[in-house]
């Protein structure tokens, strides 16, 4: 495939392919349960697997379905940088995109994110394929020339280089007709602190020597789940015991029974009147002083408002001869 002359600098950020990743597995754990790997795989919201067009693709494969979704960020002069993404909803056999959920997703990304836009889309698979460019071509009325990223989500262990590639489309004239072509792009991998920080946790996520983990979060959760393991065996084996011993399998031991029942008594009872009262009344506390710190501020951007006022009106009263509104 010809590499693409537009002059163009693409820069991807980590939290994409983070995102097209996390993406893939959880619809490939969906589609694909591990003890139903034999079965037909389900449908899936916001992926469905490729048409038989595709199916000589190998991540097109029902063990190996598709995703579809948005990239965003800003494009400064030959500049392109790929902040981030978000899922696509995208029936293969019509090759329409929701057009609704993508103008909503749209929507709430300028409320949080003004200066970022759709550049694009990204997809998985080994290769581009000819159905691909329906999509593109259907992204070309929100950005008349989208990016396409797309992530191959094979492992191959001999491969250093990123399983990304950025394509884009360029018309060329193919037997005298015009055609729209991908051809691939060069990128860089561009990070922020924050960026940086999470995608180091994420890579010291593996197991140690003492099935614990390298991080701080891994290694406190590995601790609890020990710790309610082993609550979980000693429960079993007391409840065991018992049983055996209320069956008359084993002779009866007050001292035994009372220290069972001391402890038992230690338990928290959730289901009593007096707890719901308790919780009830905790709970009504946090409202009221969310409620607080809500009339708090809305008094003090109020009171802000009117400060602003009068000095207009001031100023406008000094011209005209006008009183102050408050």
């Amino acid at each position: 495939m010809a590499s693409s002359g537009s002059g163009l600098t693409f820069k991807l950020h980590p939290l994409v392919i983070v995102n097209i990743s996390d993406h893939y597995t959880r619809v490939k754990s969906q589609t694909n349960p591990p003890s139903l790997t034999s079965s037909a795989p389900s449908p899936c919201a916001l992926s469905n697997g490729a048409d038989s067009a595709d199916s000589a693709d190998p991540s097109t494969s029902p063990s190996a379905p598709r995703v579809y979704g948005c990239v965003v960020g800003v494009q400064r002069g030959r500049t392109v940088e790929i902040f981030n993404s978000f899922e696509l909803l995208y029936d293969p056999k019509t090759h329409s995109l929701d057009r609704t959920f993508l103008e909503k997703k749209q929507e709430l990304y300028k409320k949080v994110f003004p200066h970022f836009y759709i550049l694009g889309w990204y997809s998985t698979g080994s290769d581009a394929m000819e159905s691909d460019m329906h999509i593109h071509k259907a992204l070309m009325d929100i950005n008349e020339s989208p990016v396409y990223v797309l992530l191959n989500p094979s492992i191959n262990h001999a491969q250093k280089d990123l399983p990304v590639t950025i394509y884009e489309s360029e018309l060329h004239v193919i037997e005298g007709i015009p055609q729209l072509i991908f051809v691939r792009s060069s990128y860089t991998i561009e990070t922020v602190e924050a960026e940086r920080i999470s995608v180091d946790h994420v890579a010291h996520l593996k197991p140690s020597d003492g099935g614990s983990a390298a991080t701080q979060l891994a290694a406190h959760l590995a601790g609890i789940h020990s710790a309610i393991k082993m609550l979980n065996s000693r429960i079993r084996i007391l409840h065991s015991y018992l049983l055996a011993m209320q069956n008359g399998d084993i002779p009866l031991e007050n001292s035994l029974l009372r220290q069972v029942s001391s402890l038992l008594r230690r338990l928290p009872v959730t289901e009593s009147g007096k707890f719901q009262d308790d919780f009830l009344m905790e709970y009504n506390d946090t409202l009221l002083i969310s409620y607080l710190a809500m009339s708090t501020n809305c008094s003090s951007i109020m009171n802000e408002l009117i400060e602003k006022f009068n000095t207009a009106y001031d100023r406008h009263g000094r011209r005209g001869g006008r009183t102050v509104f408050i």
